[in-house]
């Protein structure tokens, strides 16, 4: 049996409670992963590419700032 099943098996036998508790983590996991993901791909200058799309739509009027959008009151 590999390790994925193995821990398949355990979870699938979890009462609710520690099911629960289990989801709980995991969720906060894959949060705290993807966070240090966007960070790296950020300072990495790969995400670059979004800002530029973005001020390419506001100059052509397709999009408003967020601030603009913030302080109108539109979020």
């Amino acid at each position: 049996m590999t390790r994925i099943a193995e821990i398949e098996d355990a979870i699938a036998t979890l009462p609710r409670e520690d099911f629960s508790r289990l989801e709980a983590w995991f969720d906060s996991y894959r949060e705290r992963v993807w966070d240090c993901q966007i960070e790296a791909d950020s300072a990495s200058g790969a995400l670059d590419f979004l800002l530029r799309e973005a001020e390419e739509e506001i100059a052509a009027g397709r999009a408003r700032p967020a601030d603009e959008l913030l302080h109108d009151g539109n979020v």
